[in-house]
């Protein structure tokens, strides 16, 4: 073994790409930057993983950790993993450095002082991971870094604060999902001299908007780039043609904060001074040069890469930070490059597909692969991963079969069915309604067959047509990877998103929505609780109610804090609450149970209060037991007034009071709602308008019934009256006004109503966040211009009534 594997310090200079095992990914890259190319890196040192491992050994932690990580029974659950991580990372934080391994920190601190003419020089202390920035792994930003850090005791200090971050709730957790045994992944700090950023930011060799690699992209705010990160800041964003290194696309957003570093070490946050709030934070040449490293540094590396600068106050000397692969693209190139014909017999030419069935195309996108036709909801239990789930209909009680399902094919519903909206909010292709355009999706399909799902389209082909599945854009991005990269204009008008699965909540969290304006509490009921509230009351176990429901919706309000969760509480219909488990005992038999026993009539009712109260219950532990006072509640399907009163006063009673804390909103999407707000007004805080049963019962119109869909509008002036007159209503009382149905998520236009309505939020699916942030900064720009010159398009609808 040399002594390089064996050293507990070791020299930017001395280090490559090639030393991941010894230094982590980070640390590597700064070596292989400073060590073979000629860039301007900041120089420094890592302490390396077998330091790492020593302080481990040395300080007998290892049998502790793995003790502590070994009864972690069930890492979904937040609070139990939380309680696990935190006694680790006190345990490494409490437990005293080998006195050999703090003094060879402290003599790399004094040679890099001396190095630098300075006396106790400042520095920056980034946590490596050896299993981080790998190719097809990112551990980007679960570990620590700490800026402006000085002298020898406290850089030691720090040190071993890394160390501990490689425990912390999300690092453990991407770890176990990703199985990377932790014995197996290491810590390594790269000590580097700091740089005082007047600016920063990242830069990628890819366009991580759309993928393309003829486009580097650059962002920039003032200050430490910390704030770009953590999303406090809306970057300067500039596109650049990487063979000219031209900037082709600038978009120069006002910045008025930025993080800075204080004279004796830590950061302050700190106003941009108002003459260069609306200023570039970097020249078009400094953009150029920064796209010149970005070049050269793809070069070296060979692949796509994710990039940090910063400006120096001092000396206006750019320096890059830091270097590593870039993770979604590089994977779906590799993907790409990949997707050769492998000699597949169902493998299609576009030019001879065949279209099997036609229907809407409810959630965009393109997929393949093998039929599996479900007549009986007794069989969802049978469906596997990867499958194209073809059926009559889904129902809340199909979401575990949807999860798994590469695309879904329907032979009845609309745009507002079941299917329609769930597959949109996953991103899973769909098409709905097939009987109603010609053949059914039952029987013109059979288990076993092998099509592709043109959602985008609504066609299903014959065979696998891989020209379709590699058309641009037609896969299902997340959107996770990109945020940073992009830019949205502030809005007056909130864009919040609506969501149900827990499990998607922090892949979603990285959108730039305001908020979660409608979470579906009935995806927790199928997809973890399964059992009918009333049963698990006569079993004894009424706990379960409670815990799963306030584990689910802590998931999302955890992931979404400090924006507002806006939970609805359950509106299940009989048939639906039938299909949970002991629910038969419990529900009536309705012909019509979508104008039923739903909603708030439930929970007032001496049959159902109980299980009601529950509820009550699972939010009271989300916002006092886990001090997420980020949610709030929404009533739905509140037919009177009396019923608004009745409901509020039992949450009174069971501790939940409306205040500035806590709002309780209802559902707008009755015709008694709109004609009777000033009287609704009294109880609640807000509406949010669900506008696909407010149409359907406007226009007497069943929303699931295919036959008449062709008649069901949202557009419709009877509805968008009905919306105004809310709005104006509401507003009078200080009460707000959201929509969370289906409209604005399909009609850009029905969303410009709404904003010159006065709406005070729009929610819509997590794949339309981006696109309606954008529309909704447009129509409000055009609100503004049409307002200050006075020759603005004139809208002639009345929509007074």
């Amino acid at each position: 073994m040399s002594t390089r594997d064996t050293a507990n310090v070791l020299w930017f200079n001395e280090l490559h790409r090639d030393d991941v095992n010894l230094v982590g990914g980070k640390s590597s890259s700064l070596g292989e930057m400073t060590s073979s190319m000629d860039l301007p890196v900041p120089y420094g040192f890592a302490t390396t993983a077998s330091a790492y491992r020593y302080f481990m050994q040395k300080t007998g932690l290892n049998d502790k950790v793995s003790a502590l990580l070994n009864d972690i029974k069930d890492y979904e659950n937040s609070d139990e993993l939380h309680k696990a991580c935190t006694q680790i990372r006190d345990l490494i934080v409490g437990a005293k450095m080998p006195d050999d391994l703090a003094a060879d920190i402290k003599k790399a601190y004094a040679d890099l002082s001396e190095k630098m003419g300075q006396e106790n020089p400042f520095v920056a202390i980034r946590s490596s991971a050896t299993a981080e920035d790998l190719p097809d792994a990112s551990f980007a930003g679960q570990q620590e870094s700490y800026l402006n850090i000085k002298g020898a005791d406290d850089v030691v200090d720090r040190v071993q604060r890394c160390y501990s971050s490689l425990f912390t709730d999300r690092a453990t957790y991407y770890r176990y999902k990703q199985q990377f045994p932790y014995d197996k992944v290491a810590l390594s700090a790269a000590v580097q001299m700091m740089v005082f950023s007047k600016a920063s930011g990242i830069m990628f060799s890819v366009d991580v908007s759309n993928g393309d690699d003829s486009k580097i992209v650059i962002d920039g705010i003032r200050g430490l780039g910390e704030y770009i990160v953590l999303g406090k800041v809306t970057p300067n964003h500039f596109v650049i043609d990487k063979k000219s290194l031209k900037i082709v696309d600038k978009n120069v957003v006002k910045q008025t904060i930025q993080l800075m570093r204080v004279a004796d070490g830590g950061t302050v946050e700190k106003a941009v001074p108002e003459e260069l709030q609306d200023k570039q934070v970097i020249t078009d040449e400094q953009v150029t040069e920064l796209a010149g490293y970005a070049k050269k540094i793809e070069e070296h590396y060979g692949c796509y890469m994710d990039m940090e600068y910063a400006l120096d106050v001092n000396t206006n000397r750019l320096w890059i930070v830091q270097a590593r692969p870039e993770t979604f693209w590089s994977q779906k190139k590799k993907e790409n490059d990949s997707d050769t014909d492998s000699g597949d017999d169902n493998v299609v030419a576009e030019s001879d597909a065949k279209a099997v069935v036609r229907g809407l195309p409810a959630s965009p996108g393109v997929a393949s692969g093998v039929v599996h036709v479900i007549d009986d909801p007794k069989d969802i239990d049978q469906f596997k991963k990867g499958e194209i789930l073809v059926t009559l209909m889904t129902s809340p009680d199909w979401v575990p079969a949807m999860k798994k399902a590469a695309a879904i094919v329907t032979n009845n519903g609309g745009m507002t069915c079941h299917a329609a909206i769930v597959s949109r909010e996953m991103q899973i292709p769909c098409i709905v309604g097939t009987g109603s355009k010609g053949e059914a999706a039952t029987d013109a399909m059979k288990d076993g067959d092998v099509v592709t799902v043109d959602a985008k389209n609504g066609i299903v082909y014959s065979g696998k047509v891989e020209a379709l599945l590699k058309t641009p854009g037609s896969g299902n991005q997340a959107g996770g990877q990109v945020v940073a990269a992009e830019t949205f204009a502030p809005t007056a008008t909130g864009v919040m998103m609506n969501l149900g699965d827990p499990d998607l909540a922090d892949k979603y969290s990285t959108l730039p929505a305001d908020g979660i304006g409608l979470m579906r509490e009935e995806f927790i009921w199928t997809s973890y609780i399964h059992e009918h509230p009333l049963y698990l009351i006569e079993q004894g176990h009424p706990e379960k109610v409670v815990d799963m429901l306030a584990d689910g919706v802590s998931k999302v309000a955890r992931a979404m804090a400090p924006r507002p969760v806006v939970l609805r509480l359950s509106d299940f219909k009989s048939s639906e609450y039938r299909n949970l488990k002991g629910g038969e005992k419990f529900e009536p038999n309705e012909p019509a149970d979508l104008l039923g026993w739903r909603g708030a009539s439930r929970y007032y009712d001496p049959k159902y209060i109980n299980a009601f109260k529950l509820e009550l219950e699972a939010v009271k532990k989300v916002r006092n037991d886990f001090g997420l006072k980020n949610l709030n509640v929404m009533i739905p399907f509140v037919r009177k007034v009396e019923e608004a009163q009745k409901i509020t006063e039992i949450m009174k009673n069971q501790g939940l009071v409306r205040s500035a804390d806590f709002k309780v909103y209802m559902m707008a999407e009755i015709p008694s709602n709109i004609i009777l707000a000033d009287k609704f007004n009294e109880f609640i805080d807000g509406y949010s308008i669900g506008s696909n049963d407010l149409t359907m019962l406007l226009l007497g119109c069943d929303r699931n019934n295919d036959t008449v869909s062709p008649l069901f509008d949202e557009r419709n002036l009877a509805v968008k009256r009905a919306i105004r007159h809310l709005i104006k209503t509401a507003h009078k009382d200080g009460k707000t006004v959201s929509i969370c149905g289906q409209a604005p998520s399909e009609f850009p236009d029905f969303t410009n109503f709404l904003i010159q309505s006065g709406i005070d939020y729009v929610s819509v699916n997590p794949d339309m966040v981006k696109e309606t942030k954008r529309n909704v900064a447009h129509f409000e720009q055009r609100i503004m211009l049409d307002k200050a010159t006075g020759n603005g398009l004139q809208d002639p609808t009345d929509y007074e009534w």
